[in-house]
């Protein structure tokens, strides 16, 4: 998976029981998966459909650095389906914990909001490289 985003949980990020606002981290994930979705899809139209579940593994306290990182899981004729994971990283060992993961399926709009193909040219490298990482 491809590192796409870093955040630092700051006090503003925390809600109830002292821990991050979970609308806080699906927000950061939506940015990060639209800017993996944009990045691979050669489009500065892709827009989020649907997410999938979300389940917070562990909670994230203030000063903890999280790691977004994502791939492509599915590419269709406009749209792709990133699977996303967050992850806290721990400075002093190096070691990262899964915080939580989804899938989010982009679509590549025009400039009506009608989705329209990603280039086709694009779309068969996706394809393909979706398929070697399923190796």
């Amino acid at each position: 998976m491809q590192l796409i985003s870093t955040q630092i949980c700051k006090t503003s990020d925390i809600g109830v029981n002292n821990n991050l606002f979970g609308g806080r981290m699906l927000s950061w994930m939506d940015e990060a998966g639209a800017t993996l979705a944009s990045f691979k899809a050669l489009s500065t139209n892709m827009i989020t459909l649907k997410m999938d579940e979300v389940i917070f593994e562990r909670p994230v306290k203030v000063n903890d650095h999280i790691r977004i990182y994502g791939k492509v899981a599915h590419v269709g004729t406009s749209s792709l389906s990133l699977y996303l994971e967050a992850r806290r990283f721990n400075f002093v060992s190096h070691i990262e914990e899964l915080v939580c993961s989804t899938k989010i399926l982009f679509v590549n709009i025009d400039d009506e909001g009608h989705s329209k193909p990603i280039n086709e040219t694009v779309r068969k490298k996706l394809i393909q490289s979706v398929k070697e990482q399923n190796k």
